[in-house]
């Protein structure tokens, strides 16, 4: 997924009110910027951080700059923006980059099966035959370790138990965690954090859901999807 246009580099100052950044550009200029994560970002906002951001042109925004990117102190990318989770996953289903979906024919994005209340992130056709994809964004390092989530979710552990319960019907699902942070180098659920996610995953993977993590290569010009990672259920 490259940047339609060149990101703009700056200093963080700080995150706050979960969707604002301040950042200082490297004229001087301060600007306050649209942070588009919900989760506690931790690791992921340090004050001194390098950040990138892309500028937008529409006069109805209110804030003209997205944050994208942050590189930490020790040079490592991190992808801010979770919505470009599903882009990099749509882009690697594309141009057959994971490998267990190198024969799909098809898909579609943000659907809702017949027999489910939740809407998921990709319907995939195989075969003839529809399985479903829902996907997570992982940012949060402990050194190489990733962890997901980094705060509770209510939402995330409901999906799981709908892809179980799907599993449980004989169709295929996924849940697939795009790490969007180039020090992770394995992905453990974040019992810690929220042991009912945690508790729901274990579900899933019992229910025959089938769990991946797959990495990115990031930097100020592109993030791509690239290889996959152990998982530690």
């Amino acid at each position: 997924m490259n940047f339609s246009s060149p990101l703009i580099r700056g200093t963080l100052i700080k995150r706050y009110k979960r969707f604002l950044a301040d950042v200082e550009l490297e004229d001087g200029q301060v600007v306050t910027a649209h942070c588009p994560n919900t989760g506690g970002m931790t690791g992921c906002a340090e004050p001194g951080y390098t950040v990138f951001l892309s500028e937008s042109n529409n006069p109805k925004r209110k804030l003209k700059y997205t944050w994208e990117v942050a590189k930490t102190f020790d040079d490592h990318f991190i992808g801010i923006n979770t919505h470009n989770a599903n882009k990099l996953v749509a882009e690697a289903l594309n141009n057959k980059v994971i490998e267990e979906f190198s024969d799909i024919s098809d898909w579609k994005a943000e659907v809702t099966p017949p027999t489910a209340n939740s809407r998921f992130d990709f319907a995939l056709t195989r075969d003839n035959t529809v399985e479903y994809m829902e996907v997570k964004s992982v940012t949060l390092a402990e050194r190489h370790q990733g962890y997901f989530p980094d705060a509770v979710t209510q939402r995330g552990a409901k999906h799981c138990l709908e892809l179980a319960r799907l599993a449980d019907e004989g169709i295929k699902t996924t849940l697939l965690f795009c790490v969007q942070h180039t020090a992770i180098t394995s992905v453990r659920i974040a019992e810690h954090i929220d042991p009912r996610y945690a508790e729901s995953v274990t579900t899933a993977a019992r229910a025959g859901v089938n769990i991946l993590a797959m990495a990115c290569a990031i930097n100020e010009q592109k993030i791509e999807v690239n290889q996959s990672l152990p998982i530690i259920l």
